[in-house]
């Protein structure tokens, strides 16, 4: 397949995700499971999110049941939350974690992809996004959702917060307290 068909394939996954979202509209909060929410603002462009993440324990390995989203902006972040909530849930969290990072490696190729067709494989489709890792502006609308499913991960418990920290490299989004940390 010739290079131009490939960008022309990823361009219709991502526009397919946009006008099709996984995830898309909050859920509330279930008793039977851990939930952690978060919300993310990328401030160069105004692209925002509300994500909310759902774990239970799963064979003593925390496993992510739902991720549920609102939010706007362009169509980079949010066909980029629809391939996020697609891979990751079902995952355990151990399991979303490395996908998250295999993104970020991803985003920081510059357009190259992974060297690595096992990873690019795991990744489905946020294989589309590899065109955007060309357009540093772009990379954080691309990686807003990670972030926003990272943090709300560690508010749930099931991510240490040193962690997180260590492997958010390149991560630049903002998180806003939830209301009972701002009490």
């Amino acid at each position: 397949m010739s290079a131009s068909a490939m960008e022309q394939l990823y361009q219709q996954v991502i526009l397919d995700h946009y006008k099709a979202p996984h995830g898309r509209g909050l859920l509330d909060a279930d008793a039977a499971h851990t939930c952690g929410e978060s919300h993310q603002l990328n401030p160069t462009c105004g692209d925002e999110v509300t994500l909310r993440v759902a774990v239970s324990p799963a064979d003593g390995a925390p496993r992510i049941d739902s991720i549920t989203w609102d939010g706007q902006g362009c169509s980079i972040s949010q066909a980029s939350l629809s391939v996020m909530t697609e891979l990751a849930s079902g995952t355990t969290v151990e399991e979303a974690e490395a996908l998250g990072d295999l993104f970020r490696d991803l985003m920081s190729t510059r357009g190259k992809g992974l060297d690595d067709d096992d990873a690019e494989d795991r990744l489905g489709d946020a294989t589309a996004f590899t065109g955007v890792s060309k357009f540093p502006a772009r990379i954080k609308c691309a990686l807003l959702g990670w972030a926003a499913l990272r943090d709300a991960l560690v508010r749930t418990g099931t991510v240490g917060e040193a962690q997180a920290t260590a492997s958010a490299a390149h991560t630049t989004p903002s998180s806003t307290p939830t209301p009972e940390e701002q009490a």
